[in-house]
């Protein structure tokens, strides 16, 4: 008699008592199964297959963590600690892992949860960002991924002022030179902090850590940040004012602004142009903020004296690289979390954030979109994505510097309270409001949690309507009380910005913005123009966009009058130059205007 035996691994469908005991006991879902065959030389045999539960489910740690991170891990479940796998050896193993944790050099791409069968669970990033995660194929795998955003905060700031100090000093240059068996007193001169202007950009958690300790070197600081409340900035003794105040009165710049298609090369060469002729910059945030090669030239030029950078558009940068190689950059790499202190937080917060999700705990640090009912989801879609659009658009009309703390949104319905859950198109509301000023990445899990964690409040209003229940919601209206706006118009007679939108035909489209009715879609991006009621205003506008190629999708003007003022609302399927725009803002009769990126 021959003997043969077989392992593999099943994902049984149990029934909801069983998953309901085995989530109380903090079970995994996926068995064990062992397969013995008896063979006998008769044409039948018998096949005796052994199942056995396995009590813990199993984490993959892909990349160094903290000892003190890996021991929670352990506490609760399997931990396989396997460093550096290539992609193959990755997406073997994954299949056998119901959570992976990675740091920012594993990439966990589409391949990777195609991989893992539908057993991986929760991905954990040890960090903020979450570039090397594709979150798309997360969550249509059903995975949830989630990071750790607070625990380095006070690592990335003391980096920052330990680069702005030793810039200021040309710590790094004089210690080449004294190493090299010179001594040039004389050359590294350098400037004092106290006094001087530093302008943090970007008020979140490390740019208020940073600015505390600025003020205690005597530095004056000021900051631009479009979301940060001007009261916790006071609080401190920072002014919060405009981009352009910002970097035209700072004698030091200290970025710490997300990485996002608004904030890409920010840094550029318009804007250096605009800077004080010696100014020096820190950049502790992300590479891509700054325009590179427009940075090199301003080094060359002597607008920007110094840099000190700890990261880069592409990291590791080419050894070739003119700004890593320029005289006047002091250049560490992508050092600002590391701290053996940041480490073990990271750590801890990573493996807390893994084991409380894989017990089916709302993850406070989730950073992809929820499962939802489909049916839900079915009927709110166009709903949804008018609610973020909506948030999108009232959050770019706010003029920097005064920071949004209140938003009233007011939801249109035939229906009754009960029948109409609002918590996902707050969600997307409050996705909008904050994603396009943040890294943060906000769905049905997160929204509220970091709405309040910014000082955000958001109060929601029902008016019943009558007709028929058929359709969920007639409008939804979002208003910004106590802000000034960069297109007066949106100031609505109560003195809130107020944009407001329904669907029609399964498209969203703007129907209000202040006082003023149009009717566009909320496709692509849109342009804003208060005029004078006249003749011929569309097709001026028209024609210098047509001259550019871009695409008007849709146009609407809403006028209070004949012959007074109006408000056109164009819809553009591709983002018109700068000089198209300046060309309709010269129009005689164009009173105002805004282009607003959805």
């Amino acid at each position: 008699m021959a003997i043969a035996a077989s392992s593999t691994s099943l994902k049984p469908s149990p029934s909801s008592a069983t998953a309901s005991w085995m989530r109380h006991h903090s079970l995994s879902t996926t068995f064990g199964v062992t397969a013995l065959f008896f063979r006998r030389s008769e044409p039948r045999c018998r096949r005796f297959v052994v199942l056995s539960m396995d009590a813990k489910p199993t984490i993959l740690v892909a990349e160094k963590l903290g000892e003190a991170g890996v021991k929670l891990l352990k506490d609760f479940a399997n931990v396989d600690c396997s460093y550096n796998l290539s992609p193959e050896e990755l997406c073997t193993k994954i299949s056998l892992c119901d959570a992976l944790i990675v740091r920012s050099g594993t990439k966990v791409n589409r391949e990777v949860f195609e991989s893992s069968g539908g057993r991986l669970k929760v991905v954990g990033r040890a960090g903020v960002g979450i570039d090397n995660v594709d979150l798309a194929a997360a969550t249509e795998h059903g995975c949830l991924v989630v990071n750790a955003p607070t625990a380095n905060t006070v690592a990335a700031a003391e980096h920052g002022i330990a680069l702005l100090t030793a810039m200021a000093r040309n710590i790094a240059q004089a210690d080449a030179s004294v190493k090299a068996g010179k001594w040039e007193r004389s050359k590294y001169v350098g400037v004092s902090l106290v006094g001087k202007i530093l302008a943090v950009m970007g008020f979140g958690k490390v740019g208020t850590e940073v600015a505390r300790r600025a003020k205690g070197l005597g530095m004056h600081v000021i900051a631009h940040d479009p979301y940060a409340p001007a009261d916790r900035a006071r609080a401190i003794g920072v002014e919060l004012v405009s981009f352009d105040e910002a970097i035209s009165s700072a004698d030091f710049i200290s970025l710490h602004m997300p990485l996002t298609p608004s904030t890409s090369k920010i840094l550029n060469e318009e804007n250096f142009a605009k800077m004080k002729k010696g100014v020096r910059i820190v950049n502790v945030a992300r590479g891509g903020v700054i325009d590179e090669e427009a940075l090199v030239k301003a080094l060359d030029s002597g607008i920007v004296a110094q840099a000190a950078l700890d990261v880069f558009t592409v990291e590791p940068p080419p050894k070739d690289n003119k700004l890593v190689q320029h005289v006047n950059v002091t250049a560490t790499p992508h050092l600002g979390a590391s701290t053996m202190e940041a480490q073990e937080g990271v750590a801890i917060e990573i493996a807390e954030a893994v084991v409380g999700a894989l017990k089916g705990e709302l993850a406070a640090t989730a950073v992809n979109a929820p499962m939802v009912p489909s049916e839900v989801l079915t009927e709110l879609k166009p709903f949804v994505s008018l609610a973020e659009k909506l948030g999108r658009l009232a959050v770019q009309l706010v003029a920097g510097g005064s920071g949004v703390k209140s938003v009233k949104v007011t939801y249109a319905s035939a229906r009754g309270p009960d029948d109409l859950d609002t918590r996902l198109l707050r969600a997307m509301i409050t996705k909008g409001l904050i994603e396009p000023i943040s890294s943060v990445f906000v769905n049905l899990v997160n929204a509220d949690f970091t709405a309040k964690q910014r000082g955000l409040r958001i109060t929601e209003e029902r008016v019943i309507l009558d007709g028929s229940p058929e359709s969920p919601l007639e409008f939804i209206q979002v208003q910004i009380a106590n802000v000034e706006s960069k297109f007066a118009s949106a100031i609505s007679d109560s003195g809130e910005i107020k944009v407001e939108g329904r669907v029609k035909d399964g498209i969203p489209h703007l129907t209000r913005v202040g006082s003023f009715e149009v009717d566009v879609s909320l496709e692509g991006s849109i342009i804003l123009c208060r005029q004078v009621d006249q003749p011929g205003m569309i097709g001026k506008v028209g024609s210098i966009l047509g001259e550019e190629n871009v695409n008007v999708s849709f146009m609407s003007v809403g006028r209070i009058a004949p012959r007074k003022q109006a408000i056109m609302a164009i819809g553009v399927d591709e983002e018109p130059s700068k000089q198209s725009l300046k060309r309709i803002g010269e129009i005689s009769a164009v009173e105002e205007f805004v282009y607003l990126n959805l």
